[in-house]
């Protein structure tokens, strides 16, 4: 018998957690050829969330719950969640219940039909403006600097074939990008279309900072695009400024009397130092990156777990 293993990054979602959990057991059983279990992995959230994931992990004998130790943020407590699971297909949805558990026996259809991962697309979201727009900017960045299909909708909401889970957790660096560890793992990778549900509890634990970090992460994380962007710009200035050089002098031969733009110089010393300081500033963040690497800083660190499987291991 095959093996779905749900993993669901859990952020102040107290009052949302136990119904996602229970969808997902209603909906198992119509697919009674699989066994399954559900990992749920607390960022840290400030709110009882892990209070309530303990309370459903003593009632319910497949659920394990993981308490992270400082909030290391969404795609770290994926990797958390994934590194324990052990299902034949792994489906990661998310905690407030906007993701329908109820269609996920459509991904896992189309992954026994053949697919390595299955993607959850949407008609209409239902989230907020700001956080469309982030997707928006997310999805532009993955065709950019990942190769990802134009056609193709990545969501949160996602399954994968366990060998794309076990290429997924042989990065063990800090600062994961579950997008770009799909990506370069395979190819074979499909939508089905699902509803999305308004969020009905809480709001988004996306803010501006974090969103950020999120595109920084995954421009810098597995693509060297922008340090080819930052060298062809700093060819084109280059060889702007031979031009505009010659131009200048040309001008100043032909007529004497032409005044040198000292207000034309600075406009151009201050936008290419800017550009420098900007390409100075990535090559530092790429190095940065290394160097923390280097030193082995975690991608997350447990400071609990509760449940069936947690009992097993001690």
């Amino acid at each position: 018998m095959s093996k779905i293993s749900f993993v669901i990054p859990c952020y102040q979602s107290a009052g949302t957690i136990e119904a996602v959990v229970a969808e997902i057991m209603d909906t198992m059983k119509g697919l009674e050829a699989y066994e399954y279990d559900i990992f749920l992995v607390n960022d840290c959230s400030p709110d009882d969330t892990y209070e309530v994931i303990k309370r459903i992990c003593r009632s319910r004998s497949n659920v394990t719950g993981i308490s992270l130790a400082k909030n290391f943020g969404q795609h770290a407590a994926l990797m958390a969640g994934l590194r324990r699971s052990d299902g034949d297909i792994v489906v990661c949805l998310d905690d407030d219940g906007q993701t329908p558990a109820n269609e996920a026996g459509k991904l896992i259809e189309s992954i026994e039909k053949g697919s390595d991962v299955v993607y959850a697309s949407y008609s209409s979201k239902k989230h907020s403006a700001f956080r469309n727009f982030g997707s928006r900017i997310n999805d532009l960045m993955a065709r950019v600097m990942l190769g990802k299909p134009k056609e193709l909708q990545l969501t949160s909401y996602f399954a994968a074939r366990r060998f794309v889970v076990d290429s997924m957790l042989q990065y063990e660096h800090n600062y994961p990008y579950i997008i770009g560890l799909v990506l370069r793992a395979t190819k074979n990778i499909t939508n089905v279309p699902v509803s999305h549900r308004s969020r009905e509890v809480g709001k988004s634990g996306y803010t501006v900072r974090k969103l950020l970090a999120l595109w920084l992460n995954g421009f810098t994380a597995f693509s060297i695009f922008p340090l080819r962007m930052a060298t062809a710009a700093g060819v084109v200035f280059a060889a702007s400024g031979f031009l505009y050089g010659i131009y200048t002098i040309i001008k100043r031969l032909v007529n004497p009397n032409v005044p040198m733009g000292f207000s034309s110089l600075m406009a151009a010393v201050v936008f290419i130092g800017g550009m420098l300081m900007i390409m100075l500033g990535l090559i530092g963040e790429y190095i940065g990156r290394i160097y923390i690497s280097i030193n082995n800083s975690p991608q997350y660190v447990v400071r609990e777990e509760t449940g069936a499987k947690e009992e097993e291991r001690s």
